[in-house]
C-alpha cells in the first residue's frame, strides 16, 4: 500500500486546499491513503467525518508537533490529552514523546535537516522516537539522504509524506507498506515492525 502520511489542509491554517481535493488528488496520485497530518492540534481534523472517503481508499489522522527540537509527526492519538502546557509551539521534545507514548502513540521527526523547525544534529541521540521521515516531498533530496542515513545508522523505520500545502504537492512523497493497512492501529504496528519504507517520485 502507498500512503502519504505527512498531508495539510486548510485546516492546518497555512494553505487553501480543501481536504476533499487532496483526496482526490492523491487518487489520481495512485495512493491508496493519506493521513492528515494539521499543526498542533487533532481537533482541525473533525471535519473529516463530514467528506466522503470512495471505498477502498483510506484516511488516517495524525498532527504535527511543534517541539523545542523541531517538528514532530505523531500518530495514533485521539484527542488533544497529550497536550498539557498552554501553548502550541517550542514544547518539551522529550515530555512531548513520553505524553505521547502514554497514550500508545507513535512519534517521527519530520524533514529532519530541513533548518530552523527541524532536530537536526540533535536527531542522532534524541531518545523516544519511533521511526524519521526520510523522504519528504518539500525537503531537497541532500536532506532526504542525511535523513536516510540517520535512520539506517540507529536501525529505526522509514517514512515518506509529501508535507503538501497544495493540491500539486500531494504524493510526492509517501510510505510503502509490505501489508495492508486499514485502521490506524495496524499502521502504527506495521511502522514499529519497520514494514515500511519513504518514496520520493
Amino acid at each position: 500500500m502507498r500512503i502519504d502520511l505527512h498531508c495539510h489542509s486548510k485546516y492546518s491554517a497555512d494553505n487553501f486546499l480543501e481536504p476533499e481535493e487532496l483526496v482526490e488528488q492523491a487518487i489520481k496520485r495512485n495512493l491508496d491513503g493519506v493521513c492528515l497530518t494539521e499543526h498542533h492540534s487533532m481537533i482541525p481534523l473533525w471535519p473529516l467525518e463530514r467528506i466522503r472517503i470512495p471505498e477502498g481508499f483510506y484516511v488516517f489522522r495524525g498532527v504535527e508537533i511543534s517541539t523545542d527540537h523541531g517538528h514532530l509527526l505523531v500518530y495514533g492519538l485521539k484527542d488533544d490529552s497529550w497536550n498539557i502546557w498552554s501553548s502550541h509551539t517550542y514544547l518539551n521534545a522529550s515530555q512531548v514523546i513520553e505524553n505521547v507514548h502514554r497514550l500508545g502513540g507513535i512519534c517521527v521527526p519530520a524533514h529532519p535537516f530541513r533548518g530552523w523547525d527541524s532536530f537536526g544534529e540533535d536527531i542522532f541521540t534524541m531518545d523516544g522516537i519511533d521511526a524519521i521521515e526520510t523522504h519528504n516531498g518539500i525537503d531537497l533530496e541532500n536532506m532526504n539522504q542525511k535523513a536516510i542515513h540517520v535512520a539506517s545508522l540507529r536501525n529505526l523505520p522509514s517514512i515518506g509524506g509529501s508535507d503538501c500545502h497544495s493540491k500539486e504537492q500531494v504524493g510526492r512523497a509517501f510510505t510503502e507498506f509490505k501489508n495492508s493497512v486499514h485502521t490506524i492501529d495496524e499502521l502504527i504496528e506495521e511502522i514499529k515492525k519497520g514494514n515500511c519504507k519513504g518514496i520520493t517520485l
